[in-house]
This record gives C-alpha cells, structure tokens and sequence, in this order.
C-alpha cells in the first residue's frame, strides 16, 4: 500500500507541474481571451515539430516497466503485469497484461480491452498514471486488462489509432481461438464471452470507432458485452456551451485542443471528420444501432462534457442502451490526481461491468 501511495503522489505532482506550465501561460488572461499561437500550445503540451513533420516530446512523462512476477525484495503490488507482442514474427504491436494478484478461484474473470488518454498525440500503455489505473481496475473489478500500445499521432495520424486497437481485438479473438502461442494468463483467468472496451479522454473515442469498426468482423467466440468511455474525447467546427464557457480552461484550453486534432486528423481534414464529430456518422451509418450496451461518464467542468451528451442523445437515437453519468465538478483528467475521483470512477466502471 504504501508503494501504491508514493506512486499516486509521485503521478499528482507530475501532472501539477504540467498544469502549473497550462496555468503560467493564461496568467492575466480574460476567461474569453482566444489570441492564442501554436507555439503557445506546443509550449503547453511540451512538444515541438521537426522537419519531417514528427514531433519531440520533451516533457517527460514517468513510464513504468510491468510487474510480471512478485519480487520479495519489493513492496508487493495490488496486480500483476507483463508486456506481450501481438505477433511474434515482427515484434512491432504489443500489449500490457494485467491480472488480480490473488484472482479468484475456480472463476473466469471479465476480460477489458483498454486504451489510454493522451488526445492521439501523448503517452504510453507504460505511462505511469495509466499503468496505475490498470492496476487498480484489474484488482477491484477483478478483471483481466489488455492495455494497447496504439501508434501516436502525428507521425501515425487517425485513423492508425483506431487500427491498433481493431488489431488488439482481433488478436483477443486469436486468443479465444488458441491460435498461435496462447498466453497463460488469458487461458487460466479470462473470459472470452465477457469483453468489455475501456478509454479515457483520446481513449473513448478509439474504443468507440474501434467498436464500430469491430462490427465488420466475425469475433466469435469473442463477445463484446459494453463500451466504457470516460470523458471520451470529440469535438466538431461549432462550439459547444461547455467549450465556450471553458474556453481558457487550465486542464484543456480551447486552442490547445484544436492543435490538438490539426496533429490527430487525416492531413486537410476539419474538426466535422468522422473521426473527430461522431455526429457526422459518415461510413458509420448503420452500425451505430449494432453497438452493445454503453457508459458514458463526464464532469460538469470538463470543457469536453457537452460533447459527451451530444454522444449519448446520439447512442439514444438509434436504440443503443445507455448509462450516462454526468459528475458536478472535477476537470479533464480528474481522475489521474483526485483520489476520491478514481476511486468513484472505479466504483462505475465496476458497477457498469457486474450489471451486464
């Protein structure tokens, strides 16, 4: 536990080091200023553009080697995890694993396909407030966790994102099937007929395109049972109540999010792609009304919220069962540094998994 403790701590002053950067840069700023540059937002999100058009990422984010057995010479950690390559022939896509430390006996555990925050263009299955939330899902669910190492924007714009993650579950599937080398982990503790697609913020919206996009396959014996977006991240060319009322947010300004998706988007694409404004429907006409049951989580003072509503009015629409849980306060993020927050986020993702 205390290791747990030091590793929260250790993730909350980090991210108030990054939004100490966010808040110094609007300093005397009226809450409608919009003269914003790029460079400002590169400055933000600690980035800069190379030549060939891929980015240096100079803040560095701690990242974490997984814990695939426990050392007696170390604290002992609340879940297990170990890195796997999706195909063993090139060594190129690859998954984190996490399961229970003490599963329970005798049962076959949910199995939830997870993709992590960083809006297309930050971070890794190894960063560490990701690879905590991991744990801590995998233990309190109790679940198995197959976070995805998705390729980042802009050097792999979308949608190579929602392509890693249609990779993940079909090798999910592969898994079921016993095809090619099985892991022992999915064999002894998961449940194939129990999957469950999980993201946060840049993460909602790949699990929701790569659910759609899963539609065109044959996943048997897979079964995907809900979708699991917190905070999913969209957007669209007009502005939303929240956006404006937020427009100088600390956690997600404005400016920064639309430089945000010129990085992410398909080169010349607006924020009305498909991609980015699920309102569009474009190629997804159709299936909507095909997706399993849906939770969509949002804060009242996440600039993204209103998004969020528009997503589940149009989830309603086609018939698709919705659990939507709008959260008074909180910011974007919230939960990688509340504790409280987390802990409610798990308690839903929980209640949310054990209903269906």
């Amino acid at each position: 536990m205390a290791k747990h403790a030091f590793l929260l701590l250790f993730s909350l002053i980090i991210k108030i080091l990054l939004q100490t950067t966010i808040a110094t840069t609007h300093e005397n700023r009226s809450p409608k200023t919009t003269n914003h540059t790029v460079e400002e937002a590169y400055k933000v999100l600690g980035i800069s553009q190379n030549p060939d058009g891929s980015l240096t990422r100079e803040i560095r984010i701690p990242m974490v080697n997984a814990t695939p057995f426990v050392d007696p010479t170390k604290l002992t950690p609340i879940a297990l995890s170990k890195d796997v390559f999706l195909n063993p022939f090139t060594n190129k896509s690859w998954v984190r694993l996490f399961r229970p430390l003490r599963p329970p006996r005798n049962t076959k555990l949910p199995l939830i396909i997870y993709l992590h925050g960083g809006d297309f263009v930050l971070f890794s299955a190894t960063t560490l407030v990701f690879h905590n939330f991991c744990n801590a899902i995998s233990s309190q669910v109790p679940a198995v966790i197959v976070s995805v190492e998705y390729r980042l924007a802009p050097e792999h714009r979308l949608p190579a994102a929602f392509d890693d993650a249609v990779n993940a579950i079909l090798w999910v599937k592969n898994q079921a099937l016993g095809i090619l080398d099985r892991d022992p982990w999915l064999e002894k503790y998961a449940d194939f007929s129990r999957v469950f697609l999980l993201g946060s913020a840049s993460g909602g919206n790949i699990v929701y395109h790569a659910a759609l996009r899963s539609l065109d396959f044959d996943l048997h014996p897979v079964q995907i049972q809900g979708i699991i977006m917190n905070q999913p991240y969209f957007s669209g060319v007009q502005r939303t109540e929240s956006e404006l009322r937020l427009i100088e947010d600390p956690y997600l300004p404005l400016y920064v999010n639309d430089v945000l998706w010129t990085l992410a988007l398909p080169e010349n694409a607006n924020r009305d792609h498909a991609f980015c404004n699920p309102l569009t429907l474009g190629s997804y006409f159709g299936k909507v009304k095909r997706l399993p049951r849906c939770m969509v989580k949002g804060n009242t003072e996440d600039p993204l919220v209103d998004r969020g509503k528009n997503l589940v009015k149009l989830l309603e629409s086609f018939g698709v069962q919705v659990v939507s849980l709008i959260v008074e306060g909180g910011f974007h993020g919230v939960e990688l540094t509340n504790v409280t927050a987390a802990q409610e986020l798990y308690n839903f993702i929980k209640d949310f998994i054990l209903s269906v």
